[in-house]
């Protein structure tokens, strides 16, 4: 009999009720022991911990934490680096002119190639090997005018991945056809008839005119392998070869060629042959 009233004894169960002043009735009631207690308060507070985080991570809410960088820092950071790179080119062709002048100078030769670091390195070379050096700077010369026809290479460029890239928005207005890979593998953007479109990076027009499906049309080769094509345009500001500037107009919307059926932008996006969703990388 001990034994048995000792176990019974072990379990304490408590009780929370809220009861009326004045009429002493009891409202709510729960019954409860530590150890549910205790898995209460834990489940609420993984509950709470979850949401905060998600909040964190998936909002911009992120961006009041003091130190965490937001759209315009990241955007100075990627133009500061790409500064100095401008900065070093600008330092490695004043060294060419030094030594250019200095050889001047002494009654020798001047260099007459880009590449100043092989010729501060071996400033002992023979004049056949100079020589030499000029004939394939020569041929390399050739080769770069006939690979960049619109100069749309990123050489002395960063060759930044798409995700650190910031696009600007072509058109402000409402999807109203959504991105599919394989039906419908572009968006179509309405916004009010006579709206401006704008380029979303730096780049140059490789095609820009008239189809039958497509109406006026205009696409834009940008660094890294990436293409954006607009379509249905009322009316094309940029021509084949121009290059633009992100942000700068190249287009006005309209309602032209056969598939279109309201004033709308028929907006692509391509990285090395493959279609993108804009709506992950612009916001509209």
């Amino acid at each position: 009999m001990s034994k048995s009233s000792n176990k019974e004894q072990k379990t304490t169960f408590f009780r929370l009720a809220i009861i009326d002043d004045k009429t002493h009735k009891q409202l709510f009631t729960v019954h409860f022991t530590r150890i549910s207690a205790f898995i209460a308060i834990f489940s609420t507070l993984f509950v709470i911990c979850t949401c905060v985080f998600l909040i964190i991570a998936y909002t911009p809410a992120k961006t009041f934490i003091p130190g965490y960088p937001d759209a315009r820092s990241q955007r100075a950071a990627i133009q500061n680096a790409l500064k100095a790179d401008s900065l070093a080119s600008v330092i490695y062709r004043w060294e060419l002119y030094s030594e250019n002048l200095k050889r001047v100078i002494d009654g020798q030769e001047p260099i007459k190639i880009d590449s100043l670091i092989n010729s501060i390195r071996n400033t002992s070379r023979t004049k056949g090997e100079a020589a030499n050096l000029l004939k394939q700077d020569s041929l390399l010369r050739d080769q770069v005018k006939e690979e960049e026809q619109f100069d749309i290479s990123a050489r002395e460029r960063r060759n930044l991945p798409i995700e650190g890239m910031l696009f600007f928005t072509p058109v402000k207005g409402v999807i109203s056809q959504k991105y599919d890979p394989v039906i419908h593998p572009y968006i179509d953007i309405t916004a009010p008839a006579g709206s401006v479109v704008k380029a979303v990076l730096d780049g140059t027009v490789i095609y820009s005119g008239w189809s039958e499906d497509a109406g006026h049309t205009i696409q834009i080769q940008h660094d890294g392998d990436i293409i954006s094509i607009y379509k249905h345009n009322q009316k094309l500001l940029k021509q084949t070869g121009d290059k633009v500037t992100a942000g700068s107009p190249i287009a006005i919307v309209g309602n032209t060629g056969g598939l279109s059926t309201g004033e709308h932008l028929h907006f692509e996006l391509w990285h090395k042959g493959e279609s993108l969703d804009p709506a992950k990388y612009i916001n509209f």
